[in-house]
């Protein structure tokens, strides 16, 4: 399949069309203050993915620190991808695997060791596209989200990179 689209960074200017998408594609919304926030922080992990007809999708997320499952729960730097989503016209066409790829390879200049996120347990296309590119499901958070529905919890080690 050709692509059709291309990633680049979040700019303000996309602001209301990336809210837009949140509010489309997910019942978890946020304030502009709030994609603001991760857009000032970690400007690296926010991309958006741009087609001819405007912007496709999107993926931000933010670094924390807390305790690694990999190797003994010791405390590092982890990588939480907040929130990716696709226009439904544009999903299952490559557009989040590709903005998550570039979202995890900028993820180690602010020294994330690993990454993770939470994924409604219902969404099985969500789950095999972050399957498919090696994040493993840790555990499960009972009643997560507002509706009451469990998430699962799923993490991958990040790649080194060379600087």
């Amino acid at each position: 399949m050709q692509k059709t689209f291309t990633l680049r960074p979040f700019s303000p200017e996309d602001l209301e069309e990336v809210m837009n998408i949140n509010r489309i594609c997910l019942p978890e919304n946020y304030s502009p203050y709030f994609f603001m926030d991760l857009y000032e922080r970690y400007p690296a992990t926010f991309t958006i993915a741009k087609g001819s007809q405007g912007i496709m999708g999107y993926i931000m997320c933010r670094i924390e620190r807390g305790f690694t499952s990999f190797v003994g729960f010791n405390l590092t730097k982890r990588a939480h991808l907040v929130s990716v989503a696709v226009l439904p016209e544009y999903q299952h066409k490559g557009v989040g695997t590709a903005l998550l790829k570039n979202a995890l390879k900028n993820m180690p200049q602010y020294r994330a060791k690993e990454c993770f996120l939470e994924v409604r347990v219902s969404n099985t296309p969500a789950v095999e596209m972050y399957r498919k590119l090696g994040f493993l499901i840790v555990r499960r958070s009972r009643g997560y989200y507002a509706d009451g529905e469990d998430a699962n919890i799923m993490e991958k080690k990040l790649e080194k990179t060379t600087s």
